[in-house]
Parts: structure tokens; sequence; C-alpha cells
């Protein structure tokens, strides 16, 4: 029974298939087949050991693996597969808070608010404050409370701890914010944690329902879990501790967004009697890939030991090439991807591949600027991932505006976003007026506009002009006109009645530019909502507005055989590709320059998990670009090669060939570096006659400071008789020097 279920596992896959019982931790290095264990272990709790499809949770952390993810399973368990509880941490936590919620005062209906929905209700509540941004950033400010949020801590834990002038201001802030989403009905990303957790906290009973429930509680990517999710998963597994965690410190790349590496380090500490299980075969890359990249990464100590290996070969070697610009290395990227895929020569490419399989990595995002004009230049097909999401669009955030406030009418940030979209004469003073009115009685916009409406039938005076009071009143009942239609018809027609009765889609007809387009996307999004009609007219509504909020960044890509990918190494956690390019390989790129300048050796060592996973990401052929100049901030300097670089041992590297066709374009850069190299070298040892040192007390990518040539970056620093030679690359003005460092007399900064 368990034959077909087992087939085709090797012995570590097999392992970590049959062991069901109490705490178990997988170590599954890239490219190893982790989803198909957790699938396939789902399928033998159910198959082979009776397990009920209920009484299982898999938990992942974007939708399109868990999409992946119920795809498998539903060819190994059939219709069994809608019992299971398989999706997003998030989504299982808004889940749960639907049907529990109520307990701890929150409303079925609440809203759940995004990224920009988050911003502007910060800035709200520092307007209100009186709050200057631009001494406290928005962000910054956002950025701090969702920390403390994902560590658990409330505004009275936060008071606590507070120390600076910065964290009495975020704890103002963090007050008012969350008295705004609750007077909105909302929550934020981390308040679904956060509240979930509370809640079972406060309320025994209701854990033990879903503690006694779930008898095998299972969680991908564990690496990328934060304080709350962790704690979440230990009450979830209180009853039978049967935790099941999948993931590799090596690929946690996510402290930004508070993921916490401990979580998987200190899993056996948590759990005495767990087992432990290594996937160390792959199935992706080419030995040579996997021998560079276990370079790059053993450095780091935050990590788990494991030896990767495959049966799919040596590979060819990795391409290390420079360019003297971001320019000249775009252009290598096309030119090379011409050559691979054969586009305009005739006979196919050296390596038989598609544009599809394809993708060119960077670090931060402005990269793909040079690339995306090469792409132009020399008409090559490209998707950029990341940029202007579908469900970021303005049209597509102003319907789903609309929809939201006939789910819950005290969403303020979406009245704010289309109470005058189209135009209805309401302009920003009737808004401030309203939200005075809204705070003073302690409640959400809709609400104070009801005061006005009451207001008016009284023959108060009103705060704002008769005009502006009739708007604001006519636009109420439109919201309440559609909220009465929300249980009579399907999601569909509830679209189509919001854009007619508002006038929206009069509105985007009339538009001159874009408004073909734009109903379009619209269009679009009326399909999208077509996938929830089966859930029925009054769950639909909400399970729609809930699959909008938590669309992630990488959610919306699609593999296209016919356009190379752009994408930043983040983003490409979880994908592979045949051929894959990481341009800006220097340092202040990867590794980036506010990791260098933190001198915090875990940033340093999460820049080199970042490296390891855009090279686990290759399936056949690597190349690792960099540029001799980079443009920085209006100008260009001169940068330093990546140290990771330095860590791949040269028998796995080639220098590309230069084609007669690529030589006279190169032959400038050529020159041009060289000649910036002598210049660097015509003031060597230049300082002030200080003593030869006895020790160097300088390392490759310290910041210095000479007292003639200012402030620089150490490129390297090698032994030289009784004392150093070290290489430091300085402004444009001086570009780079090699000094004795006995008498160059640097500071280090």
């Amino acid at each position: 029974m368990a034959s077909d279920i087992l087939e085709g596992l090797n012995p570590k896959q097999r392992e970590a298939v049959e062991t069901i019982d109490g705490p178990l931790l997988i170590v599954a290095g890239p490219g190893s087949g982790k989803t198909r264990v957790i699938t396939h272990r789902i399928a033998y709790l159910v198959r082979v050991c009776g397990v009920r499809p209920h009484r299982i949770a898999a938990l992942t952390f974007t939708n399109k693996a868990a999409r992946e993810m119920r795809l498998r399973l539903g060819e190994l368990l059939g219709l069994a597969v809608k019992d299971l509880t398989a999706g997003t941490f998030h989504a299982f936590c808004a889940m749960i808070l639907r049907r529990e919620g109520e307990t701890i005062g929150l409303d079925r209906d609440f809203a759940i608010y995004d990224d920009a929905d988050q911003v502007d209700l910060i800035k709200r509540s520092m307007k209100e404050l009186e709050i200057d941004p631009k001494r406290f950033a928005p962000r910054a400010v956002l950025s701090a409370i969702s920390s403390a949020k994902s560590e658990l801590i409330g505004t009275e834990g936060f008071g606590l701890r507070r120390e600076t002038y910065f964290d009495e201001v975020v704890l103002r802030v963090y007050e008012r914010y969350q008295e705004l989403l609750a007077q909105s009905s909302a929550v934020d990303f981390d308040d679904l944690l956060f509240r979930t957790h509370s809640l079972f906290e406060r309320y025994p009973e209701v854990a033990d329902k879903y503690q006694n429930r779930y008898v095998h509680f299972m969680i991908d990517e564990f690496q990328d879990t934060n304080v709350a999710q962790y704690a979440i998963a230990r009450q979830m597994t209180k009853a039978y501790r049967n935790l099941c965690v999948v993931g590799d410190p090596d690929q946690s790349i996510y402290s930004w967004r508070n993921a916490d590496i401990r979580n998987i380090l200190s899993f056996q500490q948590d759990y005495p009697e767990s087992k432990v299980i290594a996937l160390e075969e792959n199935y992706r890359s080419t030995q040579t890939i996997l021998d560079a990249a276990r370079k790059v990464i053993v450095p780091n100590t935050q990590r788990v030991e494991k030896d990767l290996w495959t049966n799919n070969g040596k590979g060819v070697p990795i391409v290390v090439n420079e360019g003297y610009n971001e320019q000249e290395e775009a252009q290598f990227v096309v030119s090379e991807i011409q050559n691979l895929t054969g586009q305009g020569l005739k006979g196919g490419g050296k390596a038989g591949c598609t544009l599809g399989e394809v993708a060119v990595m960077y670090r931060v995002n402005a990269q793909s600027r040079a690339l995306e004009e090469a792409c132009l230049r020399y008409g090559m097909p490209y998707q950029v991932v990341g940029g202007l999401k579908f469900y970021q669009r303005q049209e597509v955030k102003d319907v789903a505006a609309y929809l939201r406030l006939v789910a819950n009418p005290n969403d303020d940030v979406a009245l704010t976003r289309v109470v005058n979209v189209p135009s209805r004469g309401i302009g920003q003073r009737t808004l401030d007026e309203l939200t005075r009115m809204a705070r003073a009685a302690e409640t959400s916009l809709f609400s104070a506009i009801g005061r006005v409406a009451g207001a008016r039938d009284e023959g108060t005076e009103l705060p704002m002009t008769p005009r502006a009071a009739r708007s604001l009143i006519d636009f109420r009942r439109l919201i309440e006109g559609l909220a009465e239609q929300r249980d009579s018809v399907d999601l569909v027609e509830l679209i189509d009645l919001v854009l007619e009765r508002s006038g929206y889609r009069r509105h985007l007809e009339e538009e001159a530019d874009r408004g073909e387009e734009r109903l379009e996307n619209i269009q679009e999004f009326r399909s999208a909502a077509r996938d929830f009609l089966e859930l029925g007219v009054q769950e639909a509504l909400t399970a729609f507005l809930e699959n909008v909020s938590l669309v992630s960044d990488i959610d919306s890509f699609e593999e296209r055989p016919d356009a190379i990918t752009l994408i930043t190494l983040h983003q490409a956690k979880g994908l592979e590709f045949r051929v894959v390019f990481i341009v800006g390989m220097e340092e202040g790129i990867l590794p980036h320059q506010r990791s260098i300048d933190s001198g915090d050796p875990a940033e340093m060592e999460e820049e080199r998990r970042l490296c390891y996973v855009g090279i686990t990401r290759a399936k056949e052929r690597l190349y690792l670009l960099r540029a001799f100049r980079r443009g920085f901030r209006g100008g260009s300097m001169p940068s330093i090669p990546s140290r990771f670089l330095a860590d791949i041992p040269q028998d796995l590297i080639v220098a590309p060939p230069r084609p007669a066709a690529r030589a006279s374009a190169s032959a400038g850069w050529t020159r041009a570096a060289t000649a910036a190299r002598r210049r660097g070298e015509d003031e060597a040892g230049a300082g002030n006659g200080a003593t030869p040192a006895q020790a160097p007390g300088i390392a490759t990518g310290d910041k210095v400071r000479h007292a003639k040539f200012g402030d620089g970056i150490v490129m390297a620093c090698d032994p030289s008789g009784d004392d150093y030679r070290v290489t430091v690359v300085f402004g444009e003005e001086h570009g780079i020097k090699r000094l004795l460092l006995g008498f160059a007399n640097l500071e280090k900064v």
C-alpha cells in the first residue's frame, strides 16, 4: 500500500517520510526535493497510517508554494486533499481569527491591511499626533512596530523597553495606529500572528480545540519563521508534539522581514527528543555549482553542517567576468544569452536553452535599469519580477477598496481612497473635518458621515459646506445600497454593481490616455473573482479580499518561455533556472554596504547566505559578473570585487572567451581599467613617514581614512617584506591606491 508513495525516494527522503512520531527537523539543502518529501509524508500519514486529512496542517510562506503543495497532494490523495489545512502561515491565522476572533472583540469581516494600507495609516497617525514625517520616516516607524509585533511585544511591552527618543515617538504612533486599526475593524499582517497567539494565550479552551484537532503540524521554510510564528507552532503542537519542520539555515535571508534564524538553530534544544534528518542529495545543480556554493557558505557560523552532492555530473565551469561599467556588464549578459539560446544565430545556441530558462539576478532593484536598457536595445524579451504587481495597480486597488467597504464599512483606509473617486467634490479640507469628527467621537469615518447626516436632518450647524456634506451622505448611501446587495448577488455581479453605481466604469471610459488598458485590468480582476464563486454568496467576498491582501511578491511570477527573467536575489528563493547570471558581484553591492558598515557579523553572514541562494538557483550554467566602475549617486566609483568571489576555488572558474565580435567593444574598457589601475600605483607608499606596522590591524572591506586621499575601502591587505601592502579604493578623484601600511598612516573609520 505504501510502495507507490515511497517509490523513487532516496534513503534519507524515505526516512523523513516514514518518521511520523514526535518532533522532526528536516534540514533540506537547495534542490534536495523537500516539497516531494513534505507531500509524500502527508500522503503516507493519510493512506498508510490512517490519519484523517482534516487532522493535518501543512504551512508554507507564499501562495505560490501553497498552490504547488496542494497540486501535488491532489495527485497523491485525490478528493481527500480538500479536507487538509494547507496554505500560508498568515492564511492559517486569518482562518482561525475569522472563526474565533469575536472572542477577542474582532469582527468576523475584519479587513487585512497590506503594506501600502499600513503606511497610509501610519501617516494618518503621525499627522494626528503632529509628528513630522520628514524627521521620522513613516516606514521606519512602521518597521519598528512590525518588529515589535513579530516578537509578540504589544504597546504596553514596548513602553516598558523604550530607550531612545525615537522609541518614544514609535510608542505614541504604535498606540494610535492600533486604535485606528480597531476603529476600522482591521488588522495588519503582523496582527494576524500576534492576535492568534494572544487568542490562544488568553483563551485556553480555544487553543485546546485546535491542539486536539491537529495531530500533525508541518512547517515548510522553517528558517523564515519569526518569533510569533514559532510560538504559534509550539502552541498548536502542545497536545501531540508532532511538529515537523523543514528548512535550511543556509537559506535564511529574510531578517529584514523579522525572520529569526535562531528558530531552526535552537529547535533541538527546544525539542531534545527530536530527530534530525539531512537531505543532502541535490537534484538541481551540477557538482561544480554545488562546490562553489559550499565554499561561499562554509565561513558562516550560524548553520547546520551538510554536504550537498549530486549525480548530475561535474558540469561546465563557472564563468566570472568583469565589465568596465554596468552598461558593459549588461551588454555581456545579453550577448551571452544570445549565444546560449541561438537568438539571431543559425543552428541554435550552444546550450540549446530557451529564453525562459535564463534568469539575471541582482542584489537591489536599481540594478535592473542597465539590464532593461540592454534588453530593449538588442530586442531581447524580458520580464521583471517585483515590478508594479497586478493587485497594486491603481484601478484594481480602487475597485477592491469599494468591495472592502461593502464587507466592512468601517475600513477607514478604503474609504479615504475612494470617497472622491470618481470626483464627488469632496476635498482634503472636508476629509480633515471628517477625521476630526471621527477622532473626537472615537469612531470610524463612515460612522462620522452618519453624524453629518444626523446633524443636517436636525438643522444643526455643519463643520463643512452643505455641498460637501451632501456628497458625503450620498457616498454613504452608495455603500449601504451595495452592502444590501451583498447576500443576493454573486461576487462578479457585485463587482459590476460597484462599477456602475459608483460611476467608476464611466470614469475609466472617459479617460483618454490609459482608460482602455485600465478597463482590461478590471476585467482581469473580475476573472480572478470567478475562482471564488463556488464558496457561495456569503463567503466569496471575504475569501476573495483576503486572498488579494495576502498575495506576496513572487506569487505573480509566471514562467514565460519567450522571455528572460530579471529578478532580485531575495525574490529568486524557491525558483530554479537552467542558466543564472548574478550581476554586481562587488563590495558594497553583494555584500551590501549597509552590512559592511554595520560591523555586525550576523548581517555579513546573511549577505553570504544571499549569495549562496543565488548560486544554488542555477541548474547547469552560472555566471558571476562585476563591473570595474559602477554608477553611484549620480557619479561613477571604482568598485572592489566581492569577497565571495575569492572564496570560490580557481579550478571551478573560467574566464569567458572574447570573440572578435566583442573584442573591439571590450577594448575601450580594458584600456581604461588598466590605465586606472596604473594611476592607482603612482603614489604607492605616499604618507608621512610613520613606523612600519608589526600587524595589519585592518582587513578587506574595512573603511579607512587617508590624510591626502580621504575616505576609502580596503580592497586587499598582503604581506610585503616586514610591512603590508594595502589596496584601497578612494573617491573618484584619486581612484585605487596601493600603499605600504606602515607609512600610509591609515585611520580606520
